[in-house]
C-alpha cells in the first residue's frame, strides 16, 4: 500500500475531528508553494480538531502528524503531467470522505485553493513572452476547470498582486477571495546570535565591520533584476554620494558571468561578491545591513519577509507581492512598477544613513513578527472552520 497513514481509520471516522485533504505535488521546505503547504499542514495537524491528509507525488521523510497519500503522475508526453496528476489526485480523494479539500495546485475540483502564481496564460504570454505549448494549454485547461467549478468555495491568492491578476482573467466574486500571505519562522532568527553571524559571514567573504552590506537573495538573476541593482550602486557616485560604496552580497545560484562583466564595466567589481548557494541563509541576512529585490515579477517573495524577520529594511519593486507587508518609508522602500536605476539609487543613498537603517529595520522586524507561521496557521484554521460550518448550514437548509 503506497499511503503512509498514522492509523488505520478512515478519515471520516476520526471522532470530532475535521478531515482535510491537502493537495501539493511535492511537500517539503524547498520551494514557495511547497514550503507554505508544509508549514501550514504540520501546524494544523498538531491542532486536535483537524485530521490532515496530504496528497502528493513526493514528501520529505521524517516524523509527522500528517497522513500521506502517494499520487502518481504520467511523465511522457509532457502535457500529460498536469492532467494526470490532477486526475489521479481527484480519484484518490474521491475514495475517502473529507470535510474539505484544499489544493495548492491546479486540479479539477476542490473546495479551497491557495493560488501561488498568476494565471498560467498570463505568465507565458506576458512574462515569458512565448506562445503556449501543449503543456501550457493543458495547464490552462485544468486551471480554468478548477477555478470555474461551482464546487470551489474560496480562493486564497498569496498577495494582492495575485488577486488583481486573477480578477483580470476570471470572474470571481469578492466574497470568495481572501488574500493569505505566506509566513516566516521568527524562531529561526531569534535562536541565532546576530553578532556572531555578522562576524562569521563577513570574515568568510573578506568584509570589514565598517562595510555597509546589501543582501540580494535569488536564483533567477534576470527576473530579480540584479542588473538594476548593479547600475544603482554605480549611480550613487553620479548622484553625489562620495563615501565608500556599499558592498553587494549575492546569495543564490545563477549565471554570474554577465553580471561580473557588467560590474567591471561599471567600475564596481570590488563591491560585488557572489556567495553561491548556502544552507545558512539566515546568517547572511544577519550579516547584512539592508535587502534589495527589484523584481520584474514575484507573486510574493518569501525572501523579503525573511529579510524583515532579520531586522533588515527592504528595497523592492511594486511587482513583488510582499509589498503588501512593506510600509514605504517606514520598513523599506517600494519602487515603481518599472523602476529606473536612478529610482533605486535614491533608496540606496537614503539607507546609507545608519539611523535610518536602524529605525526601519526595527519596523520591518515588527511586521514580520505579525506574520509568523503560527499566526498564518491560525488564520487558515479559521477559514477551514468557516467553510465547514457553511457546508453544514447549507446541508441543513436543503434537508
Amino acid at each position: 500500500m503506497s499511503d503512509n497513514r498514522k492509523n488505520n481509520c478512515n478519515p471520516s471516522s476520526a471522532a470530532r475531528r475535521q478531515s482535510i485533504a491537502v493537495v501539493i505535488p511535492q511537500y517539503g521546505r524547498i520551494g514557495g508553494a511547497e514550503n507554505m503547504a508544509f508549514q501550514l499542514c504540520e501546524r494544523l495537524a498538531a491542532m486536535p480538531e483537524f485530521d490532515i491528509h496530504v496528497f502528493a507525488r513526493k514528501w520529505d521523510p521524517g516524523p509527522s502528524l500528517v497522513t500521506f497519500h502517494k499520487v502518481p503522475m504520467i511523465h511522457f508526453p509532457r502535457w500529460l503531467q498536469p492532467v494526470s496528476f490532477a486526475g489521479f489526485a481527484r480519484r484518490k480523494i474521491d475514495t475517502m470522505a473529507f470535510d474539505l479539500v484544499h489544493s495548492h495546485e491546479r486540479i479539477f475540483r476542490m473546495d479551497l485553493m491557495t493560488f501561488h502564481g498568476i494565471p498560467h496564460q498570463t505568465w507565458i504570454h506576458d512574462m515569458r513572452q512565448k506562445s503556449l505549448s501543449g503543456f501550457d494549454r493543458a495547464t490552462c485547461w485544468i486551471e480554468k476547470n478548477g477555478i470555474e467549478n461551482p464546487a470551489l468555495k474560496m480562493i486564497l491568492p498569496v498577495s494582492t498582486l495575485v488577486k488583481k491578476e486573477l480578477s483580470k482573467h476570471y470572474a470571481i466574486s469578492e466574497d470568495r477571495v481572501s488574500v493569505v500571505h505566506p509566513g516566516v519562522s521568527i524562531a529561526r532568527f531569534s535562536s541565532l546570535n546576530a553578532r556572531s553571524c555578522r562576524e562569521r559571514i563577513r570574515a568568510r567573504h573578506g568584509l570589514s565591520a565598517s562595510d555597509v552590506v546589501i543582501c540580494f537573495v535569488g536564483m533567477n538573476f534576470e527576473i530579480k533584476r540584479l542588473d538594476l541593482t548593479l547600475q544603482a550602486i554605480a549611480g550613487m557616485k553620479r548622484d553625489g554620494f562620495f563615501s565608500p560604496l556599499p558592498k553587494l552580497l549575492i546569495v543564490g545560484k545563477g549565471n554570474s558571468g554577465p553580471y561580473l562583466k557588467m560590474a567591471e564595466d561599471l567600475g564596481i567589481s570590488d563591491q560585488v561578491i557572489f556567495a553561491g548557494i548556502t544552507d545558512d541563509v539566515e546568517a547572511y541576512y544577519l550579516a547584512s545591513d539592508f535587502f534589495v529585490m527589484p523584481s520584474r515579477m514575484d507573486t510574493f517573495g518569501l525572501v523579503v519577509l525573511e529579510a524583515m524577520a532579520a531586522g533588515l529594511p527592504v528595497v523592492i519593486s511594486s511587482n513583488v507581492g510582499a509589498a503588501d507587508l512593506v510600509t514605504h518609508g517606514g520598513s523599506g522602500f517600494i519602487l515603481p512598477e518599472n523602476p529606473s536605476a536612478r529610482d533605486m539609487t535614491s533608496a540606496l543613498i537614503r539607507l546609507m544613513n545608519p539611523e535610518q537603517r536602524r529605525s526601519m529595520g526595527k519596523a520591518a522586524r515588527r511586521i514580520a513578527e505579525n506574520h509568523d507561521w503560527d499566526k498564518v496557521a491560525d488564520k487558515m484554521a479559521r477559514i477551514y472552520r468557516t467553510l465547514i460550518a457553511g457546508q453544514k448550514t447549507t446541508i441543513l437548509k436543503q434537508s
